[in-house]
């Protein structure tokens, strides 16, 4: 493949709802550029950026895809994302990278909940959108339909530049609403079109969008907006530049229209991404602050400092660590060394590669504007910068978002065990959304995803990579106990064997202390128990502590006294204090109203207002006590909450079951408070149940 200069480049992302046919447009741009000579399907698995096992498996994309299409003289790195609220980290690497969203619509579901989140997140972000109609060819396809809602939903921003000639089954070809032709499709499946007039039940049409195209056009331009305003029609090539400026700016998002699965209106929408989307020169990256410096623009210049951003890894068992990455300012080449601008240490850069799904291809260098790989980096990570140690500098980093669901890993058998370890770390490396942690109490191997199918394709992935076989749950809730009232608990360990025996006899004060979770005193006079053993008595009881006298859990927040004892002077030891006080502790504690304390947690709830009353109902059935709600400026509403953790282990999959993946929230630990009696004898059930298949 061979290096294009930036001017020529189009780096564009597409983006919507799952099953919108992303991946079967991106096939029929590779297609129409003539890189594959037969079309993939999704249904055989045959695409090229669906090419993972998993994708393969489920029919659907899983993870963000790089397809460099050729076309005209023109190379558009298309980024095939996925469309599913669980695989959202692989969006946000996408749309960091990309110069252009474009956004695809289905003309049969309209705008889809994903789809407008994509769409509010480009514009969020900054970056410049396109809408693509899709599957004009599927029954019920309704254009109208679909721009009416877009307008509606997304501003008179949104015009069409092309509109589609027929629907359904009688789709056959576009409309170039500046250019004012037609480009029918005599062959269903062809590439081949024919350039005609405008059919003249399209005219009314196509006059009414080409208004609307010139309004928005002439707005970007002073010299435009005056012409328009004295009455004078624009050119077709000044529409088109003001059109292209309003794109860069955010203030038009153009409309096409095809179908990716019968091909008609493809090559148009490519020409369409050449003339409309920006290239690299027209958005240059900015630096993040350092040292309190301020930020500066670099620009696409292949000879100027490099920079380059890590925006995406895989992990291969065999070929080990791909990095994939964005070329921002220099040229990278081969056999070169680079620095690290977040570890400061130096990484050297083995052989490039320009990716085609899975397909690779070497290159010598990728220059200012491009987008390649480059296998076996060292420590570098998704969303590290790459840089000259001559010109350090840092770009800024991908804001994935925080995983909101945890599920416990439990290895199959002994073997797993041992490659757990490694292979959960290259699978954080391959997605940032994973974090695994380990629960001290419990002893649970936590891993944290964005959902439930998030963590389950985790689980087939460490099975196929690193044949590592694992079971996922809902981790065990960090339950503890704790005591309501004092006690004096009194216990004398004496056993007489062969030689010496073994006596120890404590006295112990148990109270509730709230403000700490463990305190040992003493308050012996007279020498009743010698000063040598208070460390075993503390021993002794703290290792009581942690198998409480209720479920099993651990006991805090409480401070023992050791008021009173005595001792043998032959037979006294060490061990035999430590087991008189773990026994007077028990004692003390099972006289003290034990009761079980469980984790709460906080909760920040973001959700569209028409959902506030239905997820205010679902927090009710969880036990949970809203302390507040602010009206956002975005028709958006935050709910502040606190709820028992064991309520709220499933909430993302509530909370988008409950708002159409819409909501969002955050969890933070806060506290531990008393179990409601009711509760308890259920909670303990099901951990001595838990214990005896242990023990089994």
């Amino acid at each position: 493949m061979k290096t294009y200069p930036a001017a020529q480049i189009r780096n564009v992302g597409l983006f919507s709802h799952g099953g919108t046919g992303k991946t079967t447009l991106a096939e029929a741009m590779l297609y129409a550029s003539g890189a594959i000579s037969r079309l993939g399907k999704v249904t055989e698995g045959t695409t090229a950026s669906d090419f993972d096992p998993d994708e393969v498996k489920r029919q659907t994309s899983i993870s963000a895809s790089l397809v460099p299409v050729e076309f005209n003289g023109y190379k558009l790195n298309v980024v095939d994302s996925p469309g599913y609220a669980e695989f959202t980290g692989e969006m946000v690497s996408a749309m960091r990278v990309v110069d252009c969203a474009i956004i695809l619509l289905d003309a049969h579901s309209r705008i889809e909940v994903g789809t407008d989140l994509r769409f509010r997140e480009a514009t969020k972000a900054g970056v410049p959108r396109i809408a693509v109609v899709n599957k004009m060819d599927r029954e019920n396809a309704d254009f109208d339909a679909v721009m009416d809602q877009m307008r509606t939903d997304w501003g008179h921003s949104v015009v069409p530049l092309m509109i589609p000639i027929g629907r359904e089954h009688d789709f056959e070809g576009v409309v170039d609403v500046i250019a004012r032709k037609a480009y029918v499709y005599p062959k269903r499946g062809d590439l081949s079109f024919e350039e005609r007039g405008i059919p003249s039940e399209l005219a009314g049409s196509v006059d009414r969008y080409a208004e609307m195209v010139m309004e928005l056009a002439a707005e970007t331009d002073d010299n435009l907006t005056l012409k328009y305003l004295d009455g004078e029609g624009l050119s077709t090539e000044e529409i088109m530049d003001g059109t292209r400026a309003g794109v860069l700016a955010g203030s038009i998002v153009p409309v096409l229209a095809a179908s990716g699965g019968c091909l008609t209106g493809v090559p148009q929408v490519l020409d369409a991404l050449i003339k409309l989307a920006p290239s690299p020169l027209e958005r240059p990256e900015q630096t993040i602050p350092n040292n309190g410096e301020d930020t500066w623009d670099i620009p696409a210049d292949p000879s100027g400092p490099l920079a380059s951003l890590v925006f995406k890894t895989l992990a291969d068992p065999f070929v080990g660590k791909l990095s994939l990455l964005r070329v921002y300012s220099g040229t990278l080449s081969s056999d070169s060394h680079l620095t690290n601008a977040r570890t400061g240490h130096d990484e050297r850069i083995g052989q490039l590669l320009y990716l085609c799904g899975k397909e690779q291809k070497h290159a010598d260098r990728i220059a200012a504007g491009d987008i390649g790989a480059v296998a076996k980096l060292g420590d570098t990570a998704t969303g590290d910068t790459l840089c000259s140690s001559a010109h350090p500098l840092r770009l800024k980093d991908i804001a994935f978002p925080t995983p909101g669901y945890m599920a416990a890993l439990r290895p199959r058998t002994k073997s797993d065990l041992d490659k757990m370890g490694n292979a959960l770390h290259r699978m954080t490396d391959e997605d940032p959304t994973l974090h695994v942690s380990r629960d001290a109490q419990t002893g649970e191997t936590l891993v944290s995803g964005m959902g439930d199918s998030h963590i389950q394709i985790m689980a087939e992935r460490m099975q196929r990579k690193f044949g590592v076989g694992v079971e996922t749950a809902l981790p065990a809730v960090p339950y503890r106990e704790t005591i309501t009232i004092s006690s004096r608990a009194e216990y004398k360990h004496k056993k007489q064997t062969g030689g010496h025996g073994q006596y120890g006899h404590v006295v112990l004060s148990i109270e509730p202390a709230e403000e700490q979770e463990f305190e040992f005193r003493s308050t012996v006079v007279g020498g009743a128990v010698p000063r040598n053993y208070f460390p075993a008595v503390e021993k002794g009881v703290h290792e009581a502590m942690q198998d409480g006298v209720v479920a099993g859990y651990p006991v805090v927040n409480i401070r023992v006294t050791l008021t009173d004892g005595s001792h043998h002077n032959v037979d006294s030891s060490e061990m035999a204090f430590m087991l008189a006080a773990a026994q007077a502790f028990r004692k003390g504690v099972s006289e003290a109203r034990p009761v079980l304390l469980e984790p709460v947690v906080n909760l920040l709830i973001i959700v569209p207002e028409l959902f506030v009353g239905d997820v205010m109902s679902d927090l009710n059935g969880k036990r949970a006590r809203v302390d507040g709600m602010e009206p956002g400026d975005d028709g958006s509403t935050t709910i502040r909450a606190h709820a028992p953790l064991a309520e709220v282990q499933r909430y993302s999959s509530d909370l988008r079951a409950i708002t159409q993946g819409r909501g969002s929230y955050t969890m933070e630990f806060v506290r531990y408070e008393e179990v409601p009696a009711h509760l308890m004898p259920h909670i303990v059930e099901r951990a001595r149940s838990h214990r005896e298949l242990i023990a089994h």
